[in-house]
């Protein structure tokens, strides 16, 4: 009977424990290799309620009378604690969505656990056996996950060829856009311009996977729609490619190449040559592309430039480029671009903040006219491109201090643009930098963030690090160039508000840099 009430509560545990992973494992798009190696590098193995089975099983051992009362106090820890198991659906930043992937992962894992649970049951195990299946549980919906990957296959090659027969059949031109950092922001900008002249689907936030785009262009995209414009993420070498067969481009933009998700690629060439895979989508389909001319540094992509240059146009600050930015700057009120095109100058601006972004609104001017749009109706419309969610968005406080919101950038360009807009906005006033630094940058950590560190400590008089632990580099840089300005260590960002909450003046000038997603920033109590 107590083995009978410990397989219960055990198997109520395990739900509830089974939701906390798999938030994590969600939000780790379901990479189920990432997902144990998160679970080993950070210790995520149970530990409540392992050690309150194994303090009770060595009293029930000496005390064999009084097993049963041991193992029926067991049953109510692992109860207890189960009840107590945060429930991921309502809590966290990003909450748990139990799509229907999600749910398939989720029972086809609880049927594992379930089944180890009745076999131990049978075979009248003792207690310390039951904490083996308690760390069994991260490890099941990996294994569920494998188990499922041929079903999972074949459900998205049928959403897929759904969303593939429907773009052939609709016709929109086809516009994708990938690079290592201003993917959404460029599609944003273009996204305005092209919706003054015509009806415009674009992917919306920053959805760039296969199934994300897949289920937009099912779901959204009308007969009325002229245009579509996709972003496309790299996950590694034919990921591009792979969406460029779903939704084959008629335009290719490369942006740039950059140390963004580079612990995923190892070398800034695997990234290149894994970004380059959409413009020659595009040419192979015999259209065109537009490329950041930085791509040019690395010599996949530049021969693929030589062998394509008059399809291409390129857009930088080299001579040779086809428009060629010769200033850039902002001010109060936003952006300015100065450029060369077609042997004229141009000077573009547009009410966002951000110098990195003159280069995104100077390629989206590219696309617009190579598309045959009037280039003078194209700069009217820069002029009213609405700010970008979390991406350098100011915000006015109505007590009078200003909010820049941040929260979804996360490369070291980026980064140092959103630095000199505190800096630029914060003149006179307290400047208060929050962060937590940037993430998957592999063997470019530390060296990425000590330069951050060191620009903070100019352009920042209060620096608020969050999960210190991982930017222990960019905090020392910080007090090495600043000794004198405080830095008050936040576990999270929660606790970063709740510190603005006691300090912020009215007169402040607060940038939120990056926000880390829960598998990154969550303190797990397990």
């Amino acid at each position: 009977m107590s083995i009978a009430f410990i397989a219960l509560a055990f198997v109520f545990f395990a739900w509830r424990r089974s939701l906390t992973y798999l938030h994590i494992f969600q939000q780790d798009d379901y990479d189920g290799q990432r997902f144990v190696n998160w679970v080993l590098a950070r210790r995520m193995f149970d530990r409540k309620a392992s050690l309150s089975l194994v303090a009770l099983a060595f009293p029930a051992f000496l005390l064999p009378q009084f097993g049963i009362i041991f193992e029926m106090v067991g049953a109510l820890c692992l109860a207890i604690i189960g009840w107590m198991e945060p429930d991921p659906r309502v809590s966290g930043k990003k909450k748990l969505a139990l799509t229907a992937r999600a749910s398939r992962i989720l029972w086809t894992s609880y049927g594992i656990i379930v089944a180890l649970a009745l076999t131990a049951a049978l075979l009248q195990m003792h207690m310390l056996a039951w904490v083996l299946l308690i760390q069994m549980v991260p490890f099941s919906l990996a294994i569920a996950n494998w188990l499922l990957d041929p079903w999972e296959k074949k459900v998205q090659d049928g959403f897929a060829k759904e969303a593939h027969e429907k773009l052939l059949e609709l016709k929109p031109f086809t516009i994708g856009i990938t690079g290592s950092f201003g993917k959404t922001s460029t599609k944003h900008i273009l996204g305005h311009i092209l919706s003054q002249f015509a009806p415009t689907l674009i992917t919306p936030g920053s959805i760039n996977t296969p199934m994300g785009i897949a289920r937009v262009i099912r779901e959204n995209l009308a007969p009325h729609h002229k245009y579509f414009i996709c972003e496309m993420g790299a996950y590694g070498p034919g990921s591009i490619k792979r969406l460029c067969d779903l939704a084959p481009p008629d335009a290719g933009v490369l942006i740039t190449v950059g140390h963004a998700h580079y612990e995923r690629f190892k070398s800034l060439e695997t990234v290149a040559h894994t970004k380059c895979e959409l413009p020659e989508a595009a040419i192979a389909k015999d259209g065109w592309a537009v490329m950041g001319s930085d791509v040019e540094d690395f010599e996949y992509t530049r021969n693929f430039i030589m062998a394509n240059r008059p399809r291409i146009i390129l857009v930088g600050h080299r001579e040779s480029d086809d428009i060629r930015l010769t200033d850039v700057g902002q001010n109060a009120d936003g952006i300015y671009a100065k450029i060369l095109w077609k042997g004229a100058p141009q000077t573009l601006t547009a009410p966002l903040f951000g110098t990195h972004h003159a280069t995104n609104m100077v390629i989206a001017f590219a696309i617009a006219c190579r598309m045959g749009l009037d280039p003078v109706l194209v700069i009217n419309a820069l002029k009213t491109v609405p700010q970008i969610r979390h991406r350098l968005e100011v915000i006015n406080q109505p007590s009078g201090a200003v909010v820049i919101d941040d929260a979804y950038n996360s490369n070291p360009q980026g980064f140092k643009s959103a630095l000199e807009v505190l800096s630029l906005l914060g003149r006179g006033r307290r400047r208060i930098l929050i962060s937590p630094g940037m993430i998957e940058m592999g063997a470019a950590h530390d060296v990425e963030h000590r330069k951050l560190g060191a620009q903070a400590a100019v352009d920042c008089d209060v620096f608020l690090p969050v999960f210190p632990s991982r930017i222990g580099s960019m905090i020392d840089s910080f007090k090495a160039n600043a000794p004198h300005k405080p830095v008050v260590p936040c576990a999270t960002f929660a606790d970063a508000q709740k510190w603005l909450t006691e300090n912020m003046r009215h007169d402040d000038v607060v940038l939120l840099e990056n926000d880390l997603p829960d598998l990154y920033e969550r303190k797990i109590a397990l």
